[in-house]
């Protein structure tokens, strides 16, 4: 094989034997909201990585493509030297690349196959490959044969060492396939291959980054791979190594300015090394992205990192085969992190959908992507996990603990919360999963009555979790919730193990948890309840779509300027549950626009925030020109502020919670309710209720339900308007984002952008108080003067007519903060309440945390939220019950 020197390897170091996953995991931005499991698709990158990225191109708009290339040009240099010495290879062996698909064309164009050479493929063959072979059998001739595999699923040896017997001219395999955990032996057929004379192309696009890769070990006259997946490189990034012998035979298809020199009017010349199969025109960003990827791959070590997948795959495989309904299908020679399965009965997108949904992200892989595996396996689809150094074995627990709790509520069966829902190998212990921590079991309330027992609180009633605008001054945030708080990334960053397990539809009178009010945060704690297995039964006292509480209208606001650091971490986990519900819901939710929040200089109160910068009114005219500010005003800009579609997000958690069984009952008062034994009794006027916990959002109506809270928390009207315009792009992004100004004398003024076909939204942060037992009225003449008087000073292209009118109501506490927790002297109820107008932002958030909650986690990062802050010690009095 190659003559060359490789590149030698670092000394020999004393290695920890297992990885410091944890520190992976923290230096991996994308699993602080999901459990990612989809290596082999594209796997995480790292922050380091991440930035290796943007810096450069960064100062490519500083310096220029070209001047930012030379200046980093020693380091681009550095990536062909990690990307040999992770194969064994010298640097002038490797050709970057943008995929391992680009990477095999040049290769096989450079072998110039003609009709009658004879290429051996393996069933492992990759799809892209395939139709390479396929098409070049048609256009040029040449003869393809597909090498049959062993018992194990492995390529033939014998069959192959049969073929060579016969002239071919290239024997190609994958090292690993795209359709399961299989790996090839290739240091045995790259031997034969050697023996009879005929080149080895490897695909080593799945394997290379998880298993190791020695080009003179495994006799390689070619390696294709790509950055994209384990290892963990940017998309758009690949590399092909060619053996120096071979390149002596062969010559680029298509030469490139890059490997070839013009030296004369009809005489060129290739460049000795491999980068003759590069092209002129590439990204040096990706570039050092991958060299930044490839060093942290030598540096863990790939013997290391193959150990930790293999070993999280084969405690996949072993949990797997104790879920009922649920097939493998790697075949018996699976050693890598990659694992396949399917359910019975059931389109395998469907299964990844719902596990989508409870934070699990893998694929499927259909037979069109590997006919000579798939297709000969008779399997039409398969569910793909992949693991890497990221992942624990937390992670594949909790995938089989979904997958079983899933399975039995399609079965329709409870289970007892004291029954193992994860199992992954017989020497690991079972672990539970109770929605009652403190040992009560499901059902351990006492039967309904047929109506009040003597002592039964006084009647109260329970409405449904508004969530209003909300402001974005140091005050309410415009377009927020009422009634809710944000944690920091739900510890599980992904689904945790199953609560319990129940049928889909009405459970009846009884549950595991009941959720009073279908705001963004009852919504949100539902959806995350009933995900992890928890029956549950949500309640609002209204019909679903009704404009009374706070979570209502068209838009809210979200942005990371705070007033104090201490919110940073929750408004960093409220980013991060949006994502989540993003991708559970597939659809958009959050528009990035940019934040401009402005107040009369010197002026009390500033917002800042990681992110944000402080700017005077010149500057805020760059960055809106939609927005007005005079002289005497600044303003913090933040960029990551952007918009909510409050109607789709509700609408969505709506849909998760009945696809994961949510007895959603609207148009349901909640009259009163008590401790019940074990658990809690509901009354409402449609029936008793009774489950172990009680989770009570229910916004400006919290005082009815919990007297206790009725003195501290006031219930505001708040008003917005639509406006139109004559020139409405100047209200759009990005020439206007969200926004507030805090007017001497007025108040805080808030607005969010033209959006999804409506105007301009504008309000002020705070109103007169409102009975929430009366309908809200209209808005008033004088509101809406008010409000187009202030539109004509800040937004003067707002010139149009009123397009809509809204009311909705804030829950207010002291000082602007929330109350979420466990109630005080009630173990059993659980609270969200008084967001105080800037509560939406937080709702996915706030839902994963009531669910931590409920499942008996300590939530301390909840602690200066929590409802005893508000000097409530004690049990909240009547309504309580004993």
């Amino acid at each position: 094989m190659s003559t060359d020197t490789a590149v030698p390897g670092p000394p020999p170091t004393p290695r920890s034997p297992t990885l410091d996953v944890a520190a992976l995991r923290a230096a991996t931005p994308g699993m602080r909201h999901a459990r990612h499991m989809n290596a082999a698709g594209a796997a995480l990158p790292s922050a380091a990585t991440l930035a290796a990225v943007t810096d450069h191109l960064r100062l490519e708009s500083l310096l220029g493509g070209y001047e930012a290339a030379e200046a980093l040009a020693e380091r681009t240099e550095r990536v062909y030297q990690s990307a040999a010495r992770l194969i064994g290879a010298a640097p002038q062996d490797i050709a970057l690349v943008d995929s391992a698909s680009t990477a095999w064309q040049r290769a096989l164009g450079a072998l110039r196959l003609k009709a009658g050479d004879r290429v051996l493929a393996s069933s492992s063959t990759y799809v892209s490959s395939a139709l390479h072979l396929l098409e070049m059998r048609d256009s040029h001739g040449i003869v393809m044969e597909v090498l049959p595999a062993d018992a194990s699923g492995q390529v033939d040896l014998g069959a192959l060492e049969t073929a060579l017997r016969e002239p071919a001219a290239l024997v190609t395999i994958a090292h690993v396939p795209t359709s399961s955990g299989l790996v090839e032996p290739v240091a045995a057929v790259g031997a034969l291959a050697a023996r009879a004379g005929v080149p080895l192309l490897l695909d080593a696009t799945q394997s290379l980054g998880q298993l190791p890769v020695d080009v003179q070990e495994m006799h390689c006259g070619i390696v294709v791979a790509t950055g994209r997946k384990f290892l963990r490189g940017p998309r758009g990034t690949g590399l092909l190594y060619v053996d120096p012998e071979l390149r002596a035979r062969t010559r680029p298809a298509a030469p490139d300015v890059r490997g070839a020199e013009w030296s004369s009017a009809y005489q060129y010349e290739v460049v000795p090394g491999a980068r003759r199969y590069e092209t002129w025109e590439s990204s040096h960003a990706l570039r050092l992205g991958l060299g930044t990827a490839l060093d942290e791959a030598l540096d863990l070590g790939v013997t290391l990192i193959r150990d930790h997948v293999t070993e999280l795959a084969e405690r996949l495989r072993a949990g797997l085969s104790g879920v009922p309904g649920i097939r493998r299908t790697d075949p018996t020679a699976a050693a890598s992190g990659i694992v396949t399965f399917l359910r019975e009965d059931e389109d395998p997108r469907q299964t990844v959908r719902d596990l989508r949904a409870t934070g699990f992200r893998l694929t499927t892989v259909p037979a069109s992507h590997g006919q000579w595996d798939l297709g000969r396996r008779g399997l039409e689809r398969v569910a793909r996990a992949s693991l890497h150094v990221y992942n624990s074995a937390d992670d594949v627990d909790a995938l089989v603990a979904a997958l079983t709790a899933r399975e039995r509520r399609r079965q329709g069966a409870r289970v007892a919360p004291s029954e193992t829902v994860s199992r992954t190998t017989s020497e690991t212990p079972s672990r539970t999963a109770s929605v009652f921590p403190s040992g009560a079991t499901q059902g351990s309330a006492t039967p309904p009555s047929t109506g009040p027992e003597p002592g039964s609180p006084t009647p109260m009633s329970a409405g449904p979790e508004p969530g209003s605008p909300a402001p974005t001054s140091s005050g309410p945030e415009p377009g927020s919730a009422t009634s809710t708080t944000t944690v920091p990334e739900p510890a599980a960053v992904g689904p945790r193990p199953a609560l319990s397990s129940r049928p889909t539809g009405s459970a009846g009178d009884r549950a595991d948890v009941i959720v009073v009010g279908a705001g963004i945060h009852g919504s949100s704690a539902a959806w995350q309840l009933a995900a992890r297995g928890a029956s549950v039964i949500h309640l609002d006292r209204f019909p679903a779509g009704h404009i009374e509480g706070s979570s209502h209208g068209r838009t809210r606001m979200i942005r990371r300027a705070y007033p104090a650091e201490i919110w940073d971490g929750l408004v960093d986990t409220a980013y991060n549950a949006w994502q989540e519900l993003e991708l559970a819901s597939g659809q958009r939710l959050v528009t990035t626009t940019g934040g401009l929040y402005a107040r009369a200089a010197g002026a009390p109160g500033t917002l800042r925030g990681p992110g944000c910068e402080n700017v005077d009114h010149a500057r805020a005219a760059e960055l809106f020109p939609g927005l007005r500010l005079c002289e005497g005003f600044s303003a913090v800009h933040d960029p990551a502020a952007g918009v909510i579609d409050a109607q789709a997000s509700l609408t969505a958690l709506a849909a998760l919670g009945r696809a994961h069984g949510v007895d959603r009952r609207d148009g349901c008062t909640v009259l009163r309710w008590r401790r019940d034994g074990e658990g809690v009794r509901v009354d409402t006027d449609q029936g008793v209720l009774h489950a172990g916990r009680l989770v009570v959002c229910a916004g400006p109506w919290t005082g009815e339900l919990l007297p206790a809270f009725a003195r501290p928390l006031s219930v505001v009207r708040i008003v917005n308007l639509h406006l139109g315009s004559s020139r409405r792009h100047l209200l759009e992004p990005p020439l206007l984002g969200a926004f507030s100004v805090d007017v001497p004398d007025v108040g805080l003024l808030y607005g969010i952008p033209a959006f999804g076909g409506a105007g301009v939204k504008i309000g002020l942060d705070h109103g007169p108080p409102e009975d929430p037992s009366a309908p809200a009225g209209p808005v008033t003449e004088a509101e809406r003067d008010r409000l187009l008087g202030l539109a004509s000073r800040f937004l003067p292209a707002a010139d149009g007519p009123v397009e809509e009118t809204i009311t909705c109501r804030y829950t207010m506490a002291p000082k602007n903060r929330f109350a979420v927790g466990r109630l005080p002297g009630e173990d059993r109820v659980l609270m969200a309440a008084a967001c105080s107008g800037h509560g939406f932002k937080f709702g996915p958030a706030l839902g994963a945390a009531l669910a931590d909650l409920v499942e008996g986690k300590e939530r301390p990062d909840l602690d200066f939220l929590s409802p005893a802050a508000m000097c409530i010690t004690d049990r909240p009095g009547p309504g309580a019950g004993a």
